[in-house]
This record gives structure tokens, C-alpha cells and sequence, in this order.
């Protein structure tokens, strides 16, 4: 067991080395921008079905009895608490509200950035790899230690251009979950609009 654990291991650093630093890079990349998209994964799940005003009133009339299915549920059960807070201090809710949402908002914006910023970084990082690829190819064409080896252009290019391969590979599924994602983090931001503004109104009729 532990001898194929090693060979695997060997396998996949003569794998890496195959492409120079570049590659190590775009594996550490990699490791980033799915730890990322995983973490936004779980936030981002809303957990219960049916529009914002019909699981504000769940949660009034069942309180501490409600189950707490996902993110929209907690953020729903913290507004009502905040709303309740304000009542008894006799003070305006919309603040204590958004003030009671703003963890819940910065839950779903956290790693957006590293996963926009790895999807626009990785192509470039495999270009940049090419490139030195390329360019050792050539210096090796010049002093003739390429054809001493037996090697061929065509094998250097093809290795030079890998990392490229492999820095769209680590970009594109990202750039497609990291969209999901995104519009399911612009409905949570919606949602916390709504909550606050139908607490807040109900608010506002009880004074009148």
C-alpha cells in the first residue's frame, strides 16, 4: 500500500516537473480556486423553498420550533430577533435589521474575488509558461543540445504548450461555477433586501 502511495507521488511530481514552475503554480491555483468555489457552494445553499414574505411568517408564528433548512433560514430568524430588539427599545428596525443581515451578506460575497481573480489569472500563468517553454526550446535549438538529446521541436513545443492546456483547464470550470454561483449569490442579496423591507413595513403599520 504505502510503495503505490509513493509511486503514485512520483508519478504525479514527474508529471508536474514536466511543465517547470508553471505548473506548481497553477496546481496551487487550483487547490485555491476549489477551496474557494467549495466554501461558496455550501454558503450559497438557500436551503428552503417558497418566497421571502412566507418564510418570514413561518418563522413568526412557529419561533425556536422552526427548522433551520439553510442560509436563508438563519438570516430570517436573526432579522425577526433584530426587529423584535428595536421594537422593545422602541427605535426605528430597518437599521437593527440590516445591521443583523450584514454577516449574512458578507457570507455569500466571501471568495467571489479569489475566484474571479484565479479564473483571469490561470490563462495568463499558462501563457507565461509557454512562453518560457518556448523560449528554452529555442535557446536549445540555437546551441544544437536538443538534437543531441534526440529530442525533437515538435516534443518542445508540445511540452512548452501544456501549461497553457492546463491553465485553461483550471479556468474554465471555474469561470462557469464561479457564474452559478453568482446568480445565486445575487438572489440571497435580494432576498436580504426583501426581508428587511417587509419587517420594516410591518413595522411602520403597527405604528400607524
Amino acid at each position: 500500500m504505502i510503495d503505490s502511495i509513493q509511486t503514485y507521488v512520483e508519478l504525479f511530481v514527474n508529471f508536474m516537473n514536466t511543465g517547470g514552475a508553471v505548473m506548481w503554480v497553477l496546481f496551487i491555483l487550483n487547490l485555491f480556486l476549489w477551496y474557494g468555489l467549495g466554501y461558496r457552494y455550501l454558503v450559497l445553499q438557500r436551503g428552503t423553498l417558497g418566497n421571502v414574505r412566507r418564510q418570514i411568517d413561518k418563522h413568526e408564528k412557529r419561533g425556536e420550533e422552526q427548522k433551520m433548512r439553510g442560509l436563508l433560514d438563519y438570516a430570517i430568524a436573526d432579522a425577526i430577533y433584530a426587529e423584535q430588539s428595536a421594537k422593545t427599545l422602541g427605535l426605528k428596525c430597518r437599521n437593527y435589521i440590516y445591521d443583523a443581515l450584514v454577516p449574512y451578506d458578507n457570507a455569500i460575497r466571501k471568495y467571489s474575488t479569489l475566484v474571479k481573480t484565479i479564473v483571469i489569472l490561470a490563462p495568463l500563468v499558462g501563457l507565461l509558461g509557454t512562453v518560457m517553454g518556448m523560449i528554452e526550446t529555442f535557446d536549445a535549438l540555437t546551441s544544437g543540445s536538443m538534437f543531441s538529446q534526440g529530442a525533437s521541436i515538435s516534443g518542445g513545443i508540445s511540452k512548452a504548450l501544456f501549461t497553457t492546456e492546463l491553465g485553461l483547464v483550471v479556468a474554465v470550470p471555474g469561470l462557469i461555477l464561479g457564474k452559478i454561483l453568482d446568480k445565486k449569490e445575487e438572489q440571497f442579496a435580494l432576498d436580504f433586501e426583501q426581508i428587511t423591507d417587509i419587517l420594516s413595513t410591518k413595522e411602520e403599520q403597527h405604528e400607524i
